[in-house]
């Protein structure tokens, strides 16, 4: 892990400090970039989701998906816990906790953004930070690998239909061809320019080397929409500190109730651990680049969806530490190989 990755959860920090600051001191510069929207995205998140995506997608190689065959059951683990529980049970505690248990405290306008924030994080499994979980629990790289690229594909395809009945659930209108052009300017595309990309770098360490001179933008671009989101989010967060701990809650149960139940399966079908512990951080850690941008883009950048993805950020990676911690200390209860 180099030192962003090292330190993510201080940098994040930082950021929402420094955009806080921002948005209190500069007003009209905030606006400005809020203004800078075409057909509902925005231009500057745009750029900056892409450079913290493109690096991901560079590691993704399609071919390594013949790989699957030496030890299916993981890849089973993973796609029933990401795509068929994940995203409703989410859903589920979102409804519980901002339609029932905070209600005196959230206004039902606030709850429903809340809500469609966290949708949008539960029905995007991780498809980047899962490659630096996957190392430090020592997993298996090449099955990693094939993992986050079958989660890609079905990304593409069911991304759109799964938030977009989810939200309807709960009541919230949903612009189809927004959620569809951003499903396709953040997934579809990097995903097609990290392909072409291999192909023209052509061996793994060309690959390998340039994906590390690349990914500090990741980070970079990271840290710079999150000080944006909570640049136009600081008067609600100084008026409202509160909130924040209460979108925390049902993600911080979300995270270590999905990791119990993918890495309790792992365990009862004796997946080795080198699989399994890879297997679970995918469904437990979200692919906050989608989420954040879809809820930009659905709703804007000064929604309460945003900000709950946001939130997402913050708590995820202290969640992930503390879940590779859990992983490695169980190691001898799984198979070996």
């Amino acid at each position: 892990m180099n030192i962003f990755e090292r330190f993510l959860t201080l940098w994040v920090g930082l950021a929402m400090i420094a955009g806080i600051a921002i948005g209190v001191l500069a007003p009209a510069l905030v606006q400005a970039i809020a203004n800078a929207e075409i057909a509902s995205i925005n231009l500057v998140v745009a750029v900056l989701i892409w450079a913290m995506v493109y690096p991901m997608m560079v590691n993704v190689d399609f071919g390594a998906i013949k790989g699957v065959a030496r030890q299916p059951k993981g890849l089973i683990v993973t796609l029933v816990v990401n795509w068929l529980i994940k995203p409703f049970s989410m859903a589920l505690l979102a409804v519980l906790f901002f339609d029932t248990v905070f209600a005196p405290w959230i206004s039902p306008e606030d709850a429903a953004q809340y809500t469609a924030g966290l949708i949008l994080l539960g029905a995007a499994p991780c498809t980047a930070m899962v490659f630096v979980w996957s190392q430090l629990t020592r997993g298996d790289a090449t099955y990693t690998l094939v993992q986050v690229s079958v989660n890609d594909i079905i990304m593409v395809v069911v991304f759109a239909p799964i938030v977009a009945f989810l939200l309807g659930v709960t009541d919230i209108t949903v612009p189809w061809d927004t959620l569809v052009l951003a499903t396709v300017l953040y997934v579809a595309l990097p995903l097609i320019a990290g392909l072409i990309t291999r192909k023209i770098l052509g061996t793994s360490s060309a690959i390998e080397a340039f994906t590390g001179k690349i990914k500090p933008l990741s980070m970079a671009g990271l840290i710079a929409t999150v000080a944006i989101l909570f640049g136009l989010q600081g008067d609600v967060i100084l008026a409202r500190p509160l909130v924040i701990a209460l979108i925390a809650v049902p993600i911080l149960i979300q995270s270590y109730g999905i990791f119990a139940l993918a890495y309790g399966a792992a365990y009862m079908l004796k997946v080795p651990h080198r699989i399994a512990a890879p297997c679970a951080m995918i469904g437990t850690s979200n692919f906050f680049e989608l989420a954040v941008a879809v809820a930009i883009s659905l709703f804007g950048l000064h929604s309460g969806a945003a900000l709950a993805t946001v939130v997402g950020v913050l708590v995820e990676v202290p969640v992930m530490l503390s879940l590779v911690a859990f992983a490695n200390r169980t190691r001898a209860r799984f198979p070996a190989a």
